[in-house]
Formats: structure tokens, C-alpha cells, sequence
């Protein structure tokens, strides 16, 4: 394959699901969610922790579900804290406020 084939090759962009809603969307207009062992659920602004993540599109209604529910508890394969709760819900006001 010739150089200028490679180069006008597409890329592909990766595309994810809200874990609420089941909406496809791509990575970059989700937000990654990461339960790390030992140290709980957080929000992962670079999508590259270690860890179970999870995807949550930014709708204000996705984070309020899924912190009222046991849906991300099963996406993340553990029980959320309240203090996880309490970290998700201020993660929810920054995004809202966007």
C-alpha cells in the first residue's frame, strides 16, 4: 500500500454507550467513569485510568438515574459508597453547568 493510501485512509473514531439511556456515541462525547480497587468510583476526564469503566452520556437526567439506581453498581460490578454518590453528584453539577 502506497503512503498517500494510507493517508487518506479514515480513522476510526470509537464509539461507546451511555450505560442509562444505551445511547452509542462517540468516547469523546461521553463521560468515563472508573471504579478502582481500594479506592472507590471517580470520574475519568482522560478516559486512561486503570480500572472497570463505565460511560455515562452528559444528559442531567443519565446522571441523576444512575445515581439513584443500581444500574452503575452492575456496569462497575461493585456497590457504590455514599461517598462515591457524593463524588458523582458534584461531577453532575460541573457537567450540567457546561
Amino acid at each position: 500500500m502506497t503512503k498517500q493510501a494510507r493517508s487518506s485512509r479514515r480513522r476510526r473514531v470509537p464509539v461507546r454507550t451511555c450505560v442509562i439511556c444505551r445511547e452509542a456515541k462517540s468516547k469523546r462525547e461521553l463521560t468515563r467513569l472508573v471504579r478502582v480497587d481500594g479506592e472507590g468510583v471517580f470520574v475519568d476526564p482522560s478516559g486512561k485510568r486503570a480500572g472497570r469503566g463505565a460511560y455515562l452520556c452528559n444528559a442531567a437526567a443519565c446522571w441523576e438515574k444512575a445515581i439513584a439506581t443500581t444500574a452503575l453498581d452492575r456496569a462497575l460490578k461493585t456497590t457504590l459508597t455514599e461517598a462515591d454518590r457524593d463524588r458523582l453528584r458534584q461531577a453532575a453539577a460541573e457537567v450540567a453547568g457546561d
